[in-house]
């Protein structure tokens, strides 16, 4: 147990320190400039560095370490509990802020600086994970340095499949991200959370249940078994459709591209009640009485 120890140290240390830099960037650049670039930066550093560690414990655990999957399942359900509370709004996804630009809830400028600060957070995680595995604090980064070079991919299934697995992770954890967009973070967090380790624990023989294109560039694509093309297949278009059938099924339309609702017919959200109109005829008499008045009318001889 004390590699999993070392582990947990780990992802402490590396939530505590995204989230000094998160604070510090804030005090020193605009609002803008930090929504759009630091705060994705940060926590795509933070979900990089925390995944690849949990990654290697996937794979080295069970028979390295003697931990069955219940432990891996509670800590990812822990961690993503914990980026969901300190990310700060952030996506460290890039379906996520592609779906608010089709949303109309950012414009292209803030939707590309959003995606190349993903792009370089996941990038300075690999990077930083993989010098710390070079310490070989443990005996799981030692055997992890052995068989680094020796990758083999995560792709366990056929390729229509494993795009359609994926594809069917991203539409599902959109749906219920859209559903839950305007809770309250208390009750919107467990629920993700609860989300991602339940689409892992399906998903991960077949795929590793990424559904996140930059994750998933940085965690497997250097790895043999596959080519490059058959990662973007699986890894960036299986996720970008299930991200779009998603917002389509709740939306009924994409904001960005139709202003009428392709779906569902909309409904008016005040009820108009029907008109009764007296009807009047030459002499001002009504011709049409209101339902339930009696008539005081004789009835022709």
């Amino acid at each position: 147990m004390a590699g999993l120890n070392v582990s947990i140290a780990f992802f402490f240390l590396v939530v505590g320190v995204c989230q000094a830099l998160r604070r510090f960037s804030k005090c020193l650049l605009s609002p803008g400039a930090y929504s759009c670039f630091a705060r994705e930066l940060a926590g795509s550093l933070q979900l990089c560095m925390s995944c690849l560690e949990l990654r290697m414990l996937v794979e080295i655990g069970p028979w390295g370490g003697g931990f069955g999957p219940d432990v891996i399942l509670t800590l990812l359900f822990l961690l993503f509990a914990v980026h969901g509370t300190s990310f700060d709004g952030a996506s460290a996804n890039p379906t996520i802020s592609l779906q608010e630009f089709l949303l109309l809830e950012s414009n292209l400028a803030a939707t590309a600086a959003k995606l190349l600060a993903q792009c370089v957070g996941m990038a300075m995680g690999w990077v930083v994970t993989k010098l710390y595995w070079s310490w070989q604090l443990t005996h799981f980064h030692l055997i992890q340095n052995l068989i680094a070079s020796e990758c083999s991919s995560s792709i366990h299934t056929s390729l229509h499949h494993a795009a359609f697995v994926e594809g069917t992770c991203s539409f599902l954890f959109h749906l219920v991200l859209l559903k839950l967009r305007e809770s309250n973070l208390m009750y919107r967090v467990p629920v993700l959370a609860a989300t991602v380790t339940f689409l892992n624990y399906t998903a991960g023989p077949f795929t590793g249940a990424f559904f996140n294109p930059a994750l998933a560039t940085a965690a497997t694509f250097h790895c043999s078994g596959s080519s490059f093309w058959d990662y973007v297949q699986v890894y960036w278009l299986g996720p970008l459709a299930g991200m779009l059938i998603a917002l389509l099924l709740y939306q009924g339309n994409i904001p960005r591209f139709f202003q009428k609702n392709l779906l569902y017919s909309q409904k008016s959200k005040y009820r108009i009640p029907k008109a009764r109109v007296a009807m009047h005829v030459e002499d001002g008499e009504p011709q049409q009485k209101r339902k339930g008045d009696k008539s005081n009318s004789k009835p022709c001889a």
